[in-house]
């Protein structure tokens, strides 16, 4: 099977039966590059995926499995029994559906019908995988126990995973763990990632806004600077990262927008300037620490200077951490499916953020990076001309399948 020319790899032994999961659902690649590019070409925001949704349902629907719609809105889930009940077992898979608020500028046919959204992550992909997987399982039914297949809506920053915990996703489908793919355009194609601990960061966002008293640019004894405040206030957060966390572990503190209460004169001394930023960090020691350091540097400096800060954080999604058990697990089955030397266990973790995060929190389970060699368009994810590289999608989707396949075997 041709995977593509970014990256070329021998099929293990595992797949090279006729029957193997990456084999089977490779027979089906025009169908599945049809999928995924319809829905490129129609993203849907958090929470919207409507249209998303019902074609999920409607193809889970076709291949005679059960289906549950209405979690976190417009969530669906598949309940995919196996040949065999008697391990009493389940697994979970999770794909993302959601797009992104980015205008496209790529030319590819399929680029988005929609001003201002695109698929630019790659859930498009996610989504296909796991319903190229949903069907090989339900053709096969090689396995003892059961499989749930969700698809999750509004990854991007809206917290889907989390409201479908929180609406009783694991008390209505009994995962005993559950696992979730991302593509990687830093990976080559056939290869994949997967660690046990931390993977990605927690994503906090904060607002400070720093107040002190206008007036004229040309009598600044007069006021009290705001921006000057500001402008150390920004130095200072710094040395959370270099002086206040261990150098072993990971923080981050940025600052990303300064907007000051007046913008339209160069001799105006503002009022007020509000910074916006976001802290990222694995441990949550580190982001307990780091929350409070913020607020007491955010206060005291501006206090040296004459003026108030007020300090406002949004918690954002938690770390994602792997099961150490669950990541292993993971990692043998992907050497049977894509060899030895082209699954990575030491990779380093990234300080993005994903929501998968609250379903590992509910249970053990594993999310891992698969490579995707830059796809045609390398680029990396969540920029405007980003499309997903069609090549892996048997790859993908037979490793989700060999997960269930393996971690409940026929006796």
């Amino acid at each position: 099977m041709d995977f593509g020319r970014h990256h070329v790899f021998t099929m293990s032994a595992y797949d090279e039966r006729s029957d193997g999961p990456v084999t089977a659902i490779g027979a089906w690649q025009q169908e599945l590059e049809a999928f995924r590019r319809d829905l490129h070409a129609h993203p849907e925001l958090g929470f919207e995926e409507t249209r998303t949704a019902d074609l999920v349902a409607r193809k889970l629907a076709a291949l005679g499995i059960e289906v549950h719609r209405g979690f976190a809105r417009t969530g669906v889930v598949g309940v995919i029994p196996g040949r065999q009940q008697s391990s009493g077992r389940a697994i979970g898979l999770r794909a993302d559906l959601d797009c992104l608020p980015i205008a496209e500028n790529g030319t590819v046919p399929w680029r988005s019908v929609h001003a201002g959204r695109m698929h630019a992550c790659g859930h498009d992909g996610h989504t296909t995988m796991l319903l190229a997987c949903a069907r090989y399982l339900a053709g096969t039914r090689r396995f003892d126990g059961t499989a749930y297949v969700f698809f999750q809506p509004a990854e991007e920053a809206g917290g889907g995973g989390r409201v479908m915990v929180e609406e009783g996703l694991f008390e209505r489908f009994p995962a005993d763990e559950v696992y979730a793919l991302h593509n990687w355009p830093a990976l080559p194609a056939g290869k994949l990632a997967v660690r046990a601990g931390p993977v990605m960061a927690a994503t906090d966002e904060f607002q400070i806004t720093v107040r002190g008293r206008g007036g004229h640019a040309a009598m600044p004894h007069l006021a009290i600077d705001p921006v000057l405040a500001s402008a150390h206030l920004i130095t200072a957060l710094q040395s959370i990262a270099s002086r206040g966390v261990s150098p072993v572990d990971s923080v981050v503190v940025s600052v990303c927008s300064m907007q000051t209460s007046q913008l339209s004169a160069s001799n105006i001394i503002p009022d007020s300037v509000r910074l916006v930023g976001t802290l990222r960090s694995f441990r949550p020691e580190t982001r307990e620490f780091a929350i409070g350091r913020i607020e007491e540097i955010a206060r005291s400096v501006a206090g040296a200077f004459g003026a108030d800060a007020e300090f406002i954080l949004h918690p954002g999604y938690p770390a994602t951490i792997n099961s150490r058990a669950q990541s292993e697990f993971a990692a043998r089955v992907a050497a049977k499916v894509f060899g030895e030397q082209n699954v990575i266990t030491d990779a380093e973790p990234t300080m993005g953020g994903e929501d998968f995060s609250y379903m590992l929190q509910a249970r053990p389970g594993a999310y891992a990076w698969l490579g995707q060699g830059g796809g045609p368009s390398g680029c990396f994810l969540h920029n405007p001309g980003y499309d997903f590289n069609d090549a892996i999608l048997p790859l993908g989707a037979g490793f989700l399948a060999a997960l269930v396949e393996e971690g409940l075997p026929l006796a």
